[in-house]
Order: structure tokens, then sequence, then C-alpha cells
């Protein structure tokens, strides 16, 4: 495979790759290298690249494996998520539904940050990189109906911690004279 075949396939998952490992691993730093060594690697395999069905899932695979062995070696107890997703961007809301807007996104992160992590990344490869579920079960190596399963539990319990969060919101605390 030349370098115009290897590019071609290569580069139009590259930013999917970055958000993934910025994902898992939370640092700019981390999540840049992570995605140079897996395009070395790839490189490396560029001759059996096509023989994948899917050479997305296969690349978008490499970089999983990459970034959970990378923190299995940093023995990381828990993988913090931060948006990759710039906030809501111009000047469609007013400075206060923007505001508001701002916190109900960084709530559903903060509660993205509690799933288990292979709910964390069936979420993120479902909801933001907009994999079909196939293609995540592929890149997971589970079946469709694990990646269901796991995508419905995870949006049920953001959806039950969301109602209960808007719920506690509306009461009014009561004084004690």
């Amino acid at each position: 495979m030349n370098e115009q075949n290897f590019l071609s396939i290569v580069m139009p998952v590259k930013d999917k790759m970055y958000r993934l490992a910025k994902r898992l691993l939370v640092s700019t730093e981390e999540a840049e290298d992570a995605v140079q060594e897996t395009l070395m690697k790839l490189w490396l395999k560029r001759g059996s690249l096509t023989s994948y069905r899917k050479p997305e899932a296969f690349i978008m695979t490499m970089i999983k494996n990459y970034c959970l062995d990378r923190l299995k070696s940093k023995q990381a107890a828990q993988i913090s998520l931060t948006s990759v997703k710039e906030p809501l961007a111009g000047n469609v809301y007013e400075a206060d539904n923007e505001h508001t807007t701002t916190k109900k996104i960084k709530a559903v992160h903060d509660l993205i940050e509690q799933l288990p992590e292979k709910q964390k990344i069936i979420i993120h490869l479902r909801d933001i990189e907009q994999y079909d579920l196939d293609e995540i079960a592929e890149i997971l190596q589970m079946s469709p109906v694990a990646v269901r399963v796991n995508l419905s539990r995870a949006r049920k319990k953001i959806r039950e911690q969301l109602i209960n969060a808007g719920k506690n919101d509306t009461k009014k605390p009561t004084t004690n004279r």
C-alpha cells in the first residue's frame, strides 16, 4: 500500500481517534501521543490494512486498546472524562440561557464520568462519534446485543439522575426558626 492509499484510509478517522484518546486519557498531550503512536503502528501494518472489512473499526480498536494499555500501565484508578466537544458556539442564546445550557451539558458529562468504563466508551462512540451499534460491537469486541444493553443502561442511569437532580432543584429549602 502506498502513502496516498494509507492517507485516504487513515486521515478521515484521525479526528475521531483523537477525540476517543482524549476522552480516555484526558490529557491533550497524552491523546496526541496516543494518536501518533497508533498512526505509526498502522503505518507498519499498512499492507494488511485493506484486508479488514471495516478499516475504520480496526483503527478505532487500535487506539482504544492503546489508550487502555496506557491507563493500565499508569494504574489509573478512575478514568476521568472531559468533553472534547465545544459547548454551543455563537450568540444563539442569551447569556442566561447559554449559562444554563452550559451547566446542563456539564451535569451530563459529570454523570457520564460516574458510569462504568465500558458504558463511558459506548456512550462516546455512539452519541459523540455517531458509530452504529454493529461498529461499536466490532470496536469493543462485544456482541451488538451487549452494546445495546450497555447503552440502554447508561442512558437510563443518566436520565434518572437528571430527573432526580431536577426534582431536588425545585424543592424549596425549609428554614427552622
